[in-house]
């Protein structure tokens, strides 16, 4: 049996969310499944018609309501949102005690723990329900050693010169 592994994409670059999609596509293209769950990313991925033609292969899956960037909204509408959130990361917990898929990504899932809606110990107890052969891949800004410990492999990416 193949031991599934936890990778982690970090950085302030410019990078981190294509990199984990790259590894969506490839591990699709091997006949196996992937679900993507996207957080506080506006609109993000879940609407549009190129992901939609990639199911059922690909499945990606956004909780928040609001099109808006979670940190344009006003608190009210953030508190509401954290709900949405708790939802998503419960679904993922789902996902993964079941083994649904051969690969989970909780893209900027490590924002989350930046703005204090989740703990890393939370983090912690949703990787230990995953199912043994599940690939899991962690995108976000910051990275800490608590939050290191809990991948197989964390790639640092940072953008060394952008635009013109």
């Amino acid at each position: 049996m193949r031991q599934g592994s936890v990778h982690i994409y970090s950085g302030d670059g410019h990078g981190k969310s294509p990199a984990a999609l790259g590894r969506a596509v490839i591990t699709a293209a091997l006949g196996k499944s992937v679900v993507i769950i996207q957080f506080l990313k506006g609109k993000g991925l879940a609407d549009t018609e190129f992901i939609r033609r990639l199911e059922p292969e690909i499945k990606v899956f956004r909780f928040e309501k609001s099109d808006v960037n979670f940190f344009e909204l006003s608190e009210e509408k953030k508190t509401e949102e954290v709900i949405n959130i708790k939802n998503g990361i419960n679904f993922a917990k789902k996902v993964l005690a079941t083994g649904e898929c051969d690969l989970l990504i909780l893209d900027e899932i490590l924002g989350l723990i930046d703005n204090n809606i989740i703990t890393a110990e939370e983090l912690k107890n949703l990787l230990q329900v995953r199912d043994e052969e599940t690939d899991v891949i962690l995108t976000g800004i910051s990275l800490n050693d608590e939050i290191c410990m809990l991948a197989d492999e964390v790639s640092r990416i940072e953008t060394i010169k952008y635009g013109q």
